[in-house]
């Protein structure tokens, strides 16, 4: 086959996958009720890229950014000791990011629990 005439059939094969509607997607229904009905805990039901993308790239960076602020948080803490806010240092950084890497579950955006003071 010529190179010309295989590329002007992939060129309009992407062509007609691109006249397909976006919204044929979509569906009429609407999304399922995930939610558990107890106001303390919350069910999120993320799909699997989000949890792929949250397994390689968003837990060990938030595992490196814990142990980064755990060493800020030695260093800072003189200070903080001198100006009386020891807790919420401690909190925004070592508390929070460690939270967010080892309480949610994989892919959720959310702790799911309402706990958080």
């Amino acid at each position: 086959m010529n190179v010309f005439r295989v590329l002007s059939v992939v060129l309009v094969l992407c062509l007609g996958l691109q006249a397909v509607p976006a919204s044929a997607m979509e569906s009429s229904q609407p999304a399922p009720d995930t939610s558990s009905g107890d106001p303390t805990y919350t069910i999120q039901n993320p799909p699997a890229y989000a949890m792929m993308g949250d397994l390689l790239v968003a837990r060990p960076l938030l595992i490196a950014a814990t142990a980064v602020g755990a060493v800020l948080f030695v260093v800072a803490l003189p200070f903080a000791a001198l100006g009386g806010n020891v807790k919420a240092t401690g909190r925004a950084l070592v508390v929070d990011p460690g939270r967010a890497a080892f309480v949610r579950c994989l892919g959720c955006t959310t702790e799911g629990t309402a706990d958080q003071p």
